[in-house]
């Protein structure tokens, strides 16, 4: 049982760090305010999580609030600055 469930998470290690790469990846060209390629590592983080989550590797749930979140920083990012009179 135990060598069932270190194969297991030597098969998975690989999907869950390639998602928390490109999600540190697209935070971080949020934070810098680059809007373009921000998307596009948006777009990439959001895909990496959807195979975690299509494969079982991370819970759908999970994936779905990672996602939320990113989504929510990047439109955050993206939003005209409210003009002060």
């Amino acid at each position: 049982m135990i060598q069932v469930a270190k194969q297991r998470r030597e098969r998975n290690k690989p999907a869950r760090k390639l998602a928390k790469t490109r999600i540190d990846k697209a935070e971080e060209l949020i934070a810098a305010r680059q809007a373009e390629t921000a998307q596009t590592a948006v777009a990439e983080a959001i895909s990496a999580l959807d195979k975690a989550a299509e494969k079982g590797i991370l819970h759908k749930n999970n994936a779905a609030r990672r996602k939320s979140r990113l989504m929510k920083k990047l439109n955050a990012m993206q939003a005209p600055k409210p003009a002060t009179a």
